[in-house]
């Protein structure tokens, strides 16, 4: 016989988000908050989060690469990754992490919009951190502003995202 007194019975289970929609969530919220930062309304989440450019046959002056559509003149595609909780210090040592993954998609999407790759990741509840090219000119100025940069395998350092925006803006256009 079930014993209805139970407190362990009696609570609900927090219903789970669905990881799409947590996804496009950290989208929108990724580009606006670049919306802001940079005075512009032209950051805007891909249709599709960015499959409908590999997914579909267009011209090359309508392809759309990574998970944000970004100013004409803006030199990174933009990968966003939400959750991942299970992600941790070892991740980065361990070759087979989803954290190359994300690194290998964005370089992909990168490479055929001509750009670079920025990896914008949030787990739940944790400020938005960034995967950046070392050799990259904004990699550079983060270090000489004395921000906070760890670099990690493949050639790429990890920073804050509000680092990344405390830097001046002109660097992120050509």
């Amino acid at each position: 016989m079930e014993d209805l007194y139970n407190l362990d019975n009696m609570r609900k289970k927090p219903k789970r988000k669905n990881s799409k929609a947590k996804g496009s969530a950290f989208e929108r919220k990724v580009a606006k908050l670049l919306n802001e930062h940079f005075e512009t309304t032209d950051f805007q989440r891909t249709p599709g989060s960015g499959a409908f450019a590999t997914t579909h046959k267009l011209p090359d002056h309508l392809k759309i690469h990574g998970d944000l559509i970004t100013p004409k003149n803006f030199i990174y595609t933009i990968e966003c990754k939400k959750g991942y909780n299970d992600l941790d210090l070892y991740s980065l040592l361990n070759p087979k992490s989803k954290i190359y993954e994300f690194i290998k998609q964005t370089e992909k999407d990168a490479e055929e919009a001509n750009k670079s790759g920025l990896v914008l990741m949030a787990q739940d509840r944790r400020d938005i951190i960034v995967l950046i090219k070392q050799d990259s000119h904004i990699c550079n100025q983060l270090k000489l502003n004395n921000k906070r940069v760890i670099y990690i395998l493949k050639d790429y350092a990890l920073t804050a995202f509000k680092d990344l925006l405390s830097i001046d803006r002109s660097l992120f256009f050509n």
